[in-house]
């Protein structure tokens, strides 16, 4: 068992209590033995030599670790991709995940999952995940994971803390699906609960927001909440001021061109950025919308093309 100290690292300060409610019994799920805390520590900056973006420091404990960068657009040569595994096959009662990402000195990457994240079932307790992301001065950075897929019975609690440069740029998304629908689940989850605070680089608020879904306990296909859709995303895009209206006209627009979906984007409190919430029938419809966006602000905020995630 880690020290008590340790634990807390891995462990939200404040679990809500929606998700408190399912216990927190340490002794009889082994929270905190081996292989139940996941750590992942990186920090971004540009190279002097070749002018592009390496890892300066690299921290994993399993289940996470990640892939070396790698350099995929032949338009942005100095943007790093690199890709976050976990060779666990997904998150188990109990589990304590914890990812602190660092960009300086004009670092450009592109962070993704090499596939999506899965809760598994759960009998007592929940699982947490802390994603803390700080974007430095003149830094552009994507933060675009592969959806949530929460299994029967599971509880799930992610805290991403975003702390954004003013003359910065994170493009941060989330997207939970119903469940194993091929397997006969279907909101079959007890919570899943995300919540993201951003702030600048001084530590004033930008903005906080919350997507808590309970399936159990309200139905999630009413009007009002998920309708007729199947599959939920966010997207916060925090960027420079003067670039905010132009993103928000241009991802309305990209959003309006899409059938089959039920989205829109507004502009954030204190004009710190652009909020996308949006609906749709399967993760691989809204996987394509994000990519849409991302085309959008790459070619207002870059200048640049975005041609896609490559992925085996």
């Amino acid at each position: 068992m880690e020290s008590a100290a340790e634990l807390k690292h891995y462990t939200p300060e404040e679990v809500p209590p929606e998700v408190l409610a399912y216990g927190s019994d340490l002794a009889q799920l082994g929270v905190g033995k081996a292989g139940k805390l996941g750590a992942l520590v990186l920090r971004l900056e540009q190279d002097k030599s070749s002018g592009k973006t390496s890892v300066k420091e690299q921290y994993s404990r399993v289940p996470l670790y990640t892939q070396r960068a790698l350099y995929l657009e032949q338009a942005l040569s100095n943007m790093a991709y690199m890709y976050i595994i976990s060779p666990s096959g997904g998150i188990l009662q109990g589990d304590r995940y914890r990812i602190d990402i660092t960009l300086r000195n004009h670092a450009f990457a592109h962070i993704t999952t090499q596939g999506a994240t899965r809760i598994y079932r759960m009998e007592r307790n929940y699982a947490t995940q802390i994603v803390n992301i700080d974007v430095g001065e003149d830094c552009y950075f994507e933060f675009i994971p592969d959806q949530v897929i929460p299994y029967r019975d599971s509880r799930f609690y992610q805290e991403a803390n975003l702390s954004v440069h003013d003359s910065a740029t994170l493009l941060y998304s989330e997207m939970i699906t119903p469940g194993r629908v091929a397997s006969g689940e279907h909101f079959d989850y007890d919570i899943c609960y995300m919540k993201a605070l951003a702030k600048d680089h001084n530590g004033s608020l930008k903005f906080t927001d919350v997507a808590m879904l309970e399936p159990k306990k309200r139905d999630m296909k009413v009007f009002g909440v998920l309708s007729n859709h199947d599959v939920v995303a966010n997207m916060y895009i925090i960027t420079k001021n003067k670039k905010l209206h132009e993103i928000n006209i241009g991802v309305n627009e990209a959003l309006k061109a899409v059938p089959n979906l039920y989205a829109g984007a507004s502009i954030l409190p204190s004009n710190c950025g652009v909020g996308i919430r949006m609906l749709g029938n399967t993760a691989s419809d809204l996987r394509f919308v994000i990519y849409e966006i991302i085309k959008v602000v790459r070619k207002i905020v870059l200048d640049a093309p975005f041609s896609g995630i490559r992925k085996g």
